[in-house]
C-alpha cells in the first residue's frame, strides 16, 4: 500500500528499512517520506512503530543509538 503519495513510498519500503534497524527519522531522511505535504507522517510512524514492536532486535538497536546520541 502506498503510504506517501508525494514520494510514492509503500509500506513495504518503510517496513524493510525499519526491520533493518532504522528509526523514523532515519527512514524519513533516506526515503523522503513525510517531507512534502506531511499528511502521511502519522501513518508512516505507525508502520515503523509496528515493526519495532515485532522486531525486538531492531528496537534495541534504535534505543542504543538514541542513548549514544544523547551521551
Amino acid at each position: 500500500m502506498i503510504i506517501c503519495v508525494c514520494r510514492r513510498i509503500s509500506d513495504r519500503e518503510i517496513v524493510r528499512h525499519a526491520r533493518a534497524g532504522m528509526g523514523f527519522d532515519e527512514i524519513q531522511f533516506e526515503l523522503g517520506v513525510a517531507t512534502q505535504c506531511g499528511r502521511c507522517e502519522g501513518c508512516a510512524r505507525d508502520v515503523v512503530a509496528q515493526c519495532s514492536a515485532t522486531s525486538p532486535t531492531a528496537h534495541l538497536k534504535q534505543e542504543t543509538q538514541q542513548l549514544e546520541a544523547h551521551a
